[in-house]
């Protein structure tokens, strides 16, 4: 019986811009904290529990991984998930068995950057022409999360072996005073 994998794909929260900073050490913005935590939020209630999480060693990827809550699964910091593209990203999952040997990782998080996680998604669910697909083809903003799920071996993942089962982007839904 084949053994379904689910691969959450998130872009960091919104991101300051201080002066002298280079890009790699950018911190999140007050909207990135925010905006991250009901992502964390969204995933504990959509996805479930993740097993093990693939993050970008930029300071934004990994603020962002702390503010999701969901920190405390096994976590591997890698620096080809900063500026990578789809392929280098698909190189990194191919390898989340063997990085997370001790656990079984049904559900994979990884916390990247635009536009490699939302040609992650793309890739994997190549010639998927569903709403999801277009609206990630559309937009992936910030704190954007696309949930994949796939019936391959995260050392065997590669082109259209994915399907893009949810996607969310967390916002905070604005009141308005009645008139």
């Amino acid at each position: 019986m084949a053994t379904t994998r689910t691969l959450v794909l998130m872009r960091h929260g919104k991101s300051g811009y201080p002066d002298g900073v280079p890009d790699h050490e950018r911190p999140l913005a007050a909207r990135g904290q925010r905006e991250a935590g009901l992502a964390g939020a969204w995933i504990s209630e959509h996805v479930g529990s993740v097993d093990a999480v693939l993050c970008s060693t930029a300071l934004r990827t990994r603020e962002t991984l702390a503010a999701t809550g969901l920190s405390d699964a096994p976590t591997r910091f890698e620096r080809d998930i900063y500026g990578g593209s789809a392929d280098e990203i698909i190189d990194e999952i191919r390898l989340a068995d063997t990085y997370f040997d001790d656990v079984t990782v049904s559900t994979l998080l990884v916390v990247g950057h635009e536009p490699g996680i939302p040609w992650t998604a793309l890739e994997l669910a190549a010639d998927d022409d569903t709403d999801l697909a277009r609206e990630v083809r559309h937009r992936f903003p910030t704190s954007a999360i696309a949930v994949l799920t796939t019936e391959s071996s995260w050392a065997q993942v590669a082109a259209g072996t994915a399907t893009i089962t949810e996607f969310c982007i967390p916002r905070v839904e604005e009141t308005r005073p009645e008139s």
